[in-house]
């Protein structure tokens, strides 16, 4: 095995085809196509399938090419440090719950690096994904939250596939609504003020269960219940029709505005936030700076914690 031989079906996956692939390094297709063939047998592996409509990366593939990715970054740094030579893309990919303090760190990752040419992915997907995401190497770190409903299941899940959870906060449930909303003058707001406005919660797809919930409480029974996919949506639909979402409280006023506030939720529950990463690997730099930004912008919200 070798790093070219890695350049090449990192470059392949990214390209979606051999031909693509082999404009990109220069080569012709049938040495790529046997260096991947090479490598496949070496490794004992199918990195990637090849079917009528092109390739697919296989589910070991996936697996491959997130090491591949690793070994490539760090050949990079050595040549960045030893060579003088610029590192040409960095790459770093994160996958969260919507959680605004996830966003600003992010920001701060690519600010401190300020590469001429980066490839980094931040993920606000569903609760199922984050895990599968951070398991199959898609994603460095995974952010999600932990209760006493989901806690057991959720944790399982991440010993399952390998995984570590490691703590932020922990942080009473709030409730987010419009700064114009009839509740927005309560210090702090009951289940039984809510009974009359819609519910907003971000579905879950296919994993629709409550232990997937991003919102906490997502058992009880409401009379107003609207589902979405993006924090856009669900923000303009609290401020449209008097609605509200459960959440931990840290609200961002850079990303969200002055018109969404928080308040707390008068009900006796947590909200354990935390990381989530493979168990026997170290960092990457990326990892480390998103890692530190994360802490910083906790601290720096406006939030009532634990």
């Amino acid at each position: 095995m070798t790093l070219q031989q890695l350049k090449y079906v990192v470059t392949v996956a990214e390209q979606g085809s051999i031909s693509g692939a082999a404009k990109e390094l220069f080569i012709s297709q049938p040495s790529l196509t046997n260096a991947i063939k090479e490598l496949e047998k070496e490794m004992q592996i199918t990195i990637f399938h090849r079917t009528n409509k092109g390739i697919i990366v296989s589910g070991e593939g996936d697996v491959f090419l997130a090491y591949a990715r690793q070994v490539l970054e760090q050949a990079d740094l050595l040549k960045e440090k030893f060579l003088n030579v610029k590192k040409q893309s960095p790459r770093f990919s994160v996958s969260c719950q919507h959680y605004s303090f996830a966003v600003n760190a992010f920001v701060d990752v690519i600010e401190a690096f300020d590469a001429d040419q980066y490839d980094f992915t931040l993920r606000e997907t569903q609760t199922y994904e984050i895990i599968e995401d951070v398991s199959r190497m898609k994603s460095e770190i995974g952010i999600l939250y932990v209760s006493s409903q989901n806690e057991e299941i959720i944790r399982k899940l991440i010993a399952k596939n390998d995984l570590k959870f490691e703590e932020l906060f922990v942080a009473k449930p709030h409730v987010f609504i419009s700064a114009r909303h009839p509740l927005a003058e309560k210090e702090a707001i009951s289940l039984d003020d809510l009974e009359e406005y819609p519910y907003l919660s971000f579905e879950q797809g296919e994993y629709n269960s409550f232990y997937f919930s991003e919102e906490i409480l997502s058992t009880l029974d409401r009379k107003k219940n609207i589902k979405v996919r993006d924090r856009a949506t669900l923000f303009n639909l609290v401020i449209g029709l008097n609605g509200y979402t459960v959440s931990s409280g840290v609200i961002s006023k850079e990303l969200n505005g002055e018109n969404i506030i928080a308040k707390p939720l008068l009900v006796d529950e947590y909200m354990k936030i935390g990381t989530i990463t493979q168990k026997n690997m170290a960092p990457s730099r990326y990892g480390a700076v998103y890692m530190e930004a994360l802490r910083h912008h906790i601290d720096q919200a406006d939030s009532s914690l634990v």
